[in-house]
């Protein structure tokens, strides 16, 4: 019978997959959309609201200017998605833009992409899910004041989800995603078919007027104005976060993975850019005001509304204005959307740990990062990023207006690398190739990854430009420690491989000439006559029998039953003079290492296998404290040889159950045919 904790990870997990079981949780591109689109999608939700705070400041006039801002957008996401096309045609392994920066520009280049798609993950889950949960706090009083709390157990739940297996979670959520994009389209469609008839409403906040701020001045010519315009479109560039997901998680696919990789990339783009310039028209013409401090900038007869007035995002003044003859329609736009934020952590949750395991590989990430769950998932990457995001959120309460400054940065980084690279990957190939059409795609290929290269930089200097001072410089650093870390785990795999490595010139010299068995005895009972038959079992070059002399009288009745006994084996007494017992078994084990320096020392110590954990603070003390000093020994080794009290009865079976590797089986104890677990997967 499984165990509690096997049977609640059962309830939660779910029955583990065999390994031959994962093309079946691949993904058709019904389901591979919402999985990895829900970050891109749910950017319709803030990028219009974060492009017009930022123009408020200037004033009601300021407006006129996001239906340009909103078209640089999307021509800038249209590029990307573009040239992301070609990527996973090129890349199709996972590696994404980490694939691409290393294989092209070099390995600092690939660990600096890579170290930015991770953080930016982690911002990723950290913003939706806190934006999450002040939607709901705002639809439940009893929540607010706890967003943090709420958006922690979002995020655990999420990672639950997830750890069921890839093509559960996406089924899960794919119903919510499409409900959102029908929700939005469908508001869009409506809005505009009122707006030709003519019937289409005022917003809510219609009837205000908005008032810049006092520190504006110089119009939209001056620097502090074209400063503004392009601070408001770094806002609305968070849009295109969530696009690069798809490159990093193509082997999630069904076959043909880049092809159907790419399609999903093609409808990611249509749909959000769709959405997006949607939302924005609609809020001008039902002349939508929504300011950056509301109390003061908003007026109602030329007085302030007040601390009293509740600004609603704008997808919700949309919908009460579109659907104010259908209340249905607007809670499910409303609803939606609320739930589409959280599920935007989703995108993460696919993408960071793919990235994680391919960097695992690479040796620049612990190498756990890269094994698979009982799901076939990456689960230690999942519980990575669930953990992080819990300490982000915790750390800044859920709030959002002090997360989003931290965000995007990371992203556009690795669109600039990813862009360069794959400039340098056409540029490569075109050396070689001699087929004239071929060579003509190339060059319309590099032409699309150039143009997508002057506009993702563009980008990311008007981010770092407005962003830096408000936060950005948090996640440039964090960017920074993550890249120092990863070059020092790096390291330390190959310190460790090469100091492990035997060269084959040497190879017979590391053999040892002999070996030299030591087993310790405090007692002549059943455990220590357990040793001895073991360690003779081995036949060591020779054998010896060693105990300490804290007692005399008790060791003068041991050596006088050890000769009454008769056994075939030496007994060396230690001195100790001061009563220890570790101090001289090491130094006489030591003594022996000198005498025979190419022999290797085994040290058989005999140890009680308890039942009970209050009985093992009262057995194998010595043993352990033994074992602990002369692990750090060259060319000293040490056995364990267990004898199992009456306690311990039954516990090999729940112990079995536990063990790594057997639950991924499909069973909760070893069959016949089992073999041990590979040390290597439990590194």
């Amino acid at each position: 019978m499984p165990s509690l904790t096997d049977a609640a990870k059962r309830l939660l997990v779910g029955r583990p997959f065999r390994s031959e079981k994962l093309s079946e949780t691949l993904l058709p591109k019904r389901i591979a959309l919402p999985v990895f689109a829900s970050d891109a999608l749910s950017s319709v939700a803030y990028a219009p609201d974060e492009i017009f705070l930022t123009l408020s400041i200037a004033g009601i006039a300021a407006y006129a200017f996001s239906p340009w801002i909103t078209l640089a957008v999307v021509a800038v996401m249209l590029v990307v998605v573009t040239s992301y096309r070609q990527n996973v045609h090129a890349y199709p392994s996972g590696g994404g833009d980490y694939e691409v920066a290393t294989v092209n520009l070099g390995p600092n280049a690939g660990l600096t992409v890579g170290s930015a798609l991770l953080v930016d993950y982690v911002l990723t889950v950290a913003v939706s899910i806190s934006s999450g949960a002040q939607y709901a706090a705002a639809a439940i009083p009893a929540l607010r004041g706890h967003e943090a709390v709420f958006a922690a157990a979002l995020v655990v739940l999420l990672m639950t989800v997830n750890l069921r297996g890839l093509k559960e979670s996406g089924a899960a959520f794919a119903i919510p995603t499409y409900i959102f994009m029908a929700s939005i389209l469908g508001m869009a469609l409506w809005g505009f078919g009122r707006y030709f008839f003519g019937d289409l409403p005022q917003a809510p906040s219609a009837d205000l007027t908005l008032s810049g701020e006092r520190d504006f001045t110089g119009g939209f010519t001056s620097i502090a104005g074209a400063f503004l315009i392009l601070r408001a479109f770094s806002s609305g560039a968070a849009a295109l976060t969530g696009v690069e997901a798809i490159s990093n998680g193509v082997p999630a696919f069904q076959k043909p993975k880049s092809k159907n990789a790419a399609t999903t990339l093609l409808l990611l783009g249509l749909v959000a850019v769709t959405m997006l310039f949607s939302v924005i028209t609609l809020a001008n013409l039902t002349h939508v005001r929504f300011a950056e401090d509301p109390a003061t900038q908003l007026l109602r007869g030329g007085a302030p509304v007040g601390d009293s007035y509740v600004q609603d995002p704008i997808i919700g003044q949309l919908a009460a204005s579109i659907f104010d003859h259908f209340p249905i329609a607007f809670y499910v736009v409303t609803a939606a959307t609320g739930v589409i934020l959280v599920l935007a952590a989703n995108t993460a949750f696919n993408g960071f740990p793919v990235l994680a395991s391919i960097l695992a590989r690479d040796g620049f990430l612990p190498k756990q990062l890269h094994t698979r769950g009982d799901r076939l998932a990456f689960s230690n990457g999942i519980i990575a990023l669930a953990g992080t995001a819990v300490v982000l959120i915790l750390a800044f309460d859920a709030e959002v207006t002090r997360l989003i400054q931290l965000y995007i940065v990371g992203v556009f980084v690795s669109f600039v690398m990813s862009q360069t690279g794959m400039i340098r990957h056409w540029t490569r190939h075109l050396r070689d190739e001699t087929d004239r059409g071929t060579r003509q795609r190339m060059k319309r290929s590099r032409v699309i990854n150039s143009v997508g290269l002057g506009m993702t930089a563009l980008v990311l200097v008007i981010v770092l430009l407005t962003k830096f001072t408000q936060g950005a410089w948090i996640a440039i650093l964090a960017m920074a420690v993550v890249f120092v870390n990863m070059k020092l785990i790096r390291r330390h795999y190959r310190r460790v491989s090469a100091e492990l490595e035997i060269p084959e010139e040497r190879s017979a010299k590391a053999l040892p000439t002999g070996v030299r068995g030591v087993v310790l005895v405090s007692k002549l009972h059943k455990p220590t006559l357990r040793a001895l038959a073991y360690a003779r079992a081995a036949r060591p070059t020779e054998l010896q029998a060693v105990t300490v002399a804290v007692e005399p009288e008790e060791t003068a009745a041991l050596q006088t039953r050890w000769e009454a006994m008769n056994l075939p084996i030496p007994l060396t007494v230690l001195d100790s003079p001061y009563r220890e017992i570790t101090k001289p078994v090491v130094e006489h084990v030591k003594s022996l290492r000198r005498r025979y320096p190419r022999d290797l020392v085994v040290v058989y110590v005999p140890e009680y296998v308890v039942g009970h954990w209050w009985e093992t603070l009262l057995h194998n003390q010595s043993a352990l404290r033994l074992k602990a000093r002369l692990r750090y020994t060259p060319g000293v080794m040490v056995a364990s040889v267990p004898w199992q009290l009456t306690s311990s009865a039954g516990q090999e079976e729940r112990i079995e159950r536990a063990a790594p590797g057997l639950v991924r089986r499909g069973t909760f104890g070893p069959s016949p045919t089992d073999h041990p677990d590979n040390p290597e997967d439990h590194r």
